[in-house]
């Protein structure tokens, strides 16, 4: 299986599309030795967001590398940031820039629509399944799209960036009363610094499956890991600082959730006679 799908009772559902580590031995020559470290690796989520049974959320985690396969981009493998470095649908090169492949050695195109229909769709059909279902139980839905990265890639971006880096698609993936919640939480602490829809708006997943008017409401957000880890390799985890981080993750979740509820009720007050 190409990831694990916990199924949860919560009106929320975690992605974690970026977390996988596998790559096929198949395609070990095809790359350079470099990037069997999978570097670029949203490294140890599951482990940060070990508070995820206790909201009764599902957890969707993959395991495939993104090196072989982004999950988080759209299947025709349109720029998610016109005019700024992107990654593709299989992507090409380290987040600094250089080559993963060898030369001659990236995916043709049949390769690549190989791995979109055993990677790509299989994750995004549950996701999709797992939405619906979640839904149908409750009327609506949160979906937390959970990313990391370092917090200096010249390649990607200038400068350092915030702590939490929350995307919304410029508003149009959740009710505003949610991002304002998730907002609010923030800048509630003097120890983390936040932006809202900054240089990370959210990638395919909050931009395709949310639908406010559909009470399918999806965040991502992309946290820079050395709140929680260190940015060199081995890329340890660092239990220390996933304690301070996390009770203000789960306080996002929660006043998320919340806000979500809220903004059901007041769609179904407005649709009655």
């Amino acid at each position: 299986m190409n990831f694990t799908l916990h199924q949860g009772n919560a009106p929320l559902l975690v992605s974690m599309p970026h977390v996988g580590t596998h790559i096929p031995s198949a395609l070990h020559n095809a790359y350079v030795p470099r990037a069997l470290a999978v570097e670029d690796t949203d490294w140890h989520l599951p482990q940060l967001y070990n508070f995820l049974p206790e909201l009764d959320a599902s957890v969707l985690v993959a395991h495939t590398s993104r090196y072989v396969i982004d999950l988080n981009r759209p299947p025709d493998d349109a720029p998610m940031y016109p005019g700024a470095a992107n990654t593709e649908l299989c992507p090409t090169r380290f987040f600094t820039g250089e080559a993963l492949y060898q030369p001659g050695c990236e995916p043709t195109v049949d390769e690549r629509l190989q791995r979109r229909a055993t990677y790509w769709q299989t994750y995004h059909d549950a996701l999709a399944a797992e939405l619906q279902r979640l839904k149908a139980i409750h009327g609506f839905v949160l979906l937390w799209d959970a990313h990391s990265i370092r917090s200096q890639i010249p390649w990607l971006f200038e400068g350092t960036l915030p702590g939490l880096n929350i995307g919304t698609a410029s508003g149009a993936s959740a009710d505003p009363a949610i991002t304002a919640a998730i907002d609010q939480v923030c800048g509630a602490t003097d120890a983390v610094t936040h932006v809202v829809n900054g240089r990370f708006k959210g990638g395919y997943i909050t931009r395709h499956y949310g639908a406010p008017r559909e009470q399918v409401h999806a965040v991502q957000l992309e946290m820079c890991q050395n709140l929680y880890m260190a940015e060199i390799k081995p890329f340890e985890f660092d239990e220390h600082k996933a304690e301070a981080i996390r009770p203000l993750l789960k306080d996002m979740m929660l006043h998320a959730l919340a806000a979500c509820t809220a903004a059901a009720r007041a769609a179904q007050k407005d649709q009655r006679p």
